[in-house]
């Protein structure tokens, strides 16, 4: 049968490009990618010999590297569950494309080119690090319960070949032709310490084999499930390698690894990661966590093991006590599984606690990078949203590092009864707030809630340690029995005539009409002349901003429009409004102040071409007395 010649998908292509020729510190990872892909393969058929009774339970395992010096090559063999040839077409002719995309924003932000090493086998790109030290890779390979062999070949250009196969195999060997400047991975030495460094957790004897010398062979890895090690026998390296393996980014930061024993027995080896992979927001929100029952691979996407939330991490558990002919699906409802979900979670928690307690910096390091994430679980983990509010940090205006619920109320001044916060899209943007002014002017802290998951724990949440959430964007807050800080700002502003006030509120009420909810004086404005707020009964500025954006609410409520009486700007206006039956420009500046405040919160003005109209006829005016 002839060879069928396919092109590799846009995106692969892209994806070779870059791994071939991209200049690598250390080319080594590619033996590692393929021999992590060989146990898995390993792994897939151990779970099927054993659920399914009509496959072969008998197998010994194995992963084979054959090194032939003379022919130039490199062969990586293992006796796994294989490949038929529509799934040698789509596992290595195409790559997941938001996979793609995501390796191909990382490898272009690293400025670190050895940091581009971990990025290679987390999007499921392993196999195409061949293509750094060979010219040729071929592959043959034949699925479990399969009669026909089929035969991969690409140079890693812009296409492969698949034809069918008399050669006799189980599972798959890949054969690289190594690069004649690449050489040196035909030296058995080198691969063996490549093997020894990166491979030694892999729970299959990897195996070298010099061609000639068939019977003369070396077994290169302990063999042994890592996880089920005595922690006092694993190295750190160890650990950060089979981390890596994981398709870990960098190093972890933190390694949980531990047997619990009971009712329900079980071993986890978890990592922690220091920095959020590319894919922490992806819309599915997978965990990453393996599932084994006597070292024998079950699954990894089991929904139950780990909530969304926790989806960073990543690691193995093992347990006895898992069912192995239980089907996936009827799994996810399993009692034992549950306990150990339940018994894990609770365990990550405590970890976590320790370290706020006793590392900080490592802490805040840590919910830097994953805090939007973990805010989740106060949403969607009622039964600990309390526990994990203990542990969440928050900035504020305090203080430009993180404060915990319970520092911030250690803080709070006598008389107050509310944890004051502001929602917004980005720290940036609420720290200019005008509503916040007269909270800082009064020593009052305000939280920032910049997060979007903030908007929908904080409803549902009302209260913390007996201390309400109050939102400064509604304006309900009573500011009176808080007197501001003296100084010499505050001592310059003095309000404006209480009777010419209410006369413009009532004027620019008559101007602006419809168009707002109230106008009123505020007691939250230092520095600007006006803002908005929300009434108690309508939703939370932001929050609502967020409903529209997502086609959740189909109008914008209206907003009450506050003014600042001690503004020069609201003076001014306010004696031209006493002194002067010339209205027109106190309906335009009405206007203006309100777009204004429209403009501050993120939105458009109401009328765009009447906001210039009025703009160019106040500076007119301006220009001309």
């Amino acid at each position: 049968m002839s060879a069928e010649e396919h092109n590799f998908e846009a995106e692969t292509g892209k994806v070779l490009n870059i791994v071939i020729n991209s200049l690598y510190s250390n080319k080594d990872i590619f033996l590692r990618e393929l021999i992590s892909n060989a146990s898995d393969a390993c792994d897939k058929r151990r779970y099927k010999s054993l659920t399914d009774k009509s496959f072969s339970s008998s197998i010994d395992f194995n992963i084979n590297l054959v090194v032939d010096p003379k022919a130039k090559t490199l062969k990586i063999s293992d006796n796994g569950i294989g490949m038929s040839k529509d799934e040698l077409i789509s596992s290595l002719g195409t790559i997941a494309k938001s996979g793609t995309k995501a390796f191909l924003e990382g490898i272009t932000k690293q400025k670190n080119k050895k940091d581009n090493l971990s990025l290679i086998g987390q999007f499921g790109v392993g196999f195409y690090s061949a293509f750094m030290v060979s010219d040729k890779v071929e592959v043959v390979s034949k699925g479990i319960g399969s009669k026909q062999s089929f035969h991969w070949e690409s140079d890693g250009q812009s296409s492969f070949k698949v034809s069918e196969t008399n050669r006799e195999i189980e599972g798959t060997e890949i054969t690289l032709h190594i690069k004649k400047t690449e050489k040196d991975y035909l030296e058995t030495f080198r691969i063996e310490n490549i093997v020894k460094k990166y491979s030694d957790h892999i729970p299959y004897p990897v195996k070298l084999i010099e061609e000639g010398k068939e019977n003369d062979l070396k077994s290169l890895n302990s063999a042994s499930a890592l996880w089920m090690r005595n922690k006092k026998d694993i190295k750190q390296e160890q650990y950060e390698e089979f981390y890596n393996h994981l398709g870990g980014i960098g190093k972890p930061w933190k390694i949980i690894h531990n047997t619990t024993e009971g009712l329900i027995s079980f071993t986890n080896l978890l990592f922690i990661p220091e920095m959020k992979p590319f894919d922490l927001f992806n819309p599915d929100r997978k965990t990453s966590v393996k599932l084994y029952t006597n070292r024998v691979f079950i699954t990894d996407e089991c929904e139950n093991l780990l909530p969304s939330y926790l989806r960073f991490i990543k690691g193995v558990v093992d347990s006895e006590d898992i069912d192995l002919n239980v089907s996936r699906e009827m799994m996810q409802s399993n009692t034992a599984l549950n306990k150990i979900s339940k018994a894990l979670v609770n365990k990550i928690l405590s970890e976590l606690r320790k370290e706020c307690e006793k590392n900080r910096e490592g802490y805040e390091k840590f919910f830097n990078e994953f805090g939007a994430a973990f805010k989740e679980g106060i949403y969607e983990d009622f039964d600990r949203r309390k526990s994990l509010l203990d542990i969440s940090l928050f900035k504020s205006t305090n203080d430009e590092k993180y404060t915990s619920l319970n520092e911030y109320i250690s803080r709070m001044k006598e008389d107050q009864n509310d944890i004051y916060y502001i929602s917004g899209e980005s720290i940036e943007q609420v720290i200019k707030s005008p509503q916040i002014e007269g909270f800082k002017s009064r020593g009052l802290e305000v939280l920032f809630m910049v997060d979007p998951v903030d908007e929908f724990w904080l409803p549902s949440f009302n209260e913390y340690e007996g201390k309400g959430f109050k939102s400064v964007t509604k304006g309900n807050a009573d500011l009176s029995k808080f007197e501001p800080k003296e100084d010499k700002e505050n001592k310059k502003k003095k309000p404006a005539n209480k009777k010419e006030i209410e006369t413009l509120i009532s004027e620019m009420k008559s101007h602006l009409g419809e168009k707002v909810k109230d106008i009123k004086s505020s007691q939250m404005l230092t520095d600007s002349p006006v803002c908005l707020t929300a009434d108690e009964a309508e939703m939370d500025i932001h929050l609502e901003r967020l409903m529209r954006q997502h086609k959740r609410l189909d109008k914008e409520s209206k907003k009450i429009l506050e003014i600042n009486d001690s503004h020069d700007l609201i003076k001014s206006l306010a004696k031209i409004v006493s002194k002067s039956s010339d209205k027109s420009i106190v309906n335009d500046v009405s206007h203006l102040l309100l777009d204004q405040a429209r403009i501050v919160e993120g939105e458009l003005p109401l009328d765009t071409k009447g906001f210039t109209e009025k703009l160019s006829s106040i500076i007119t005016r301006s220009l001309s007395s």
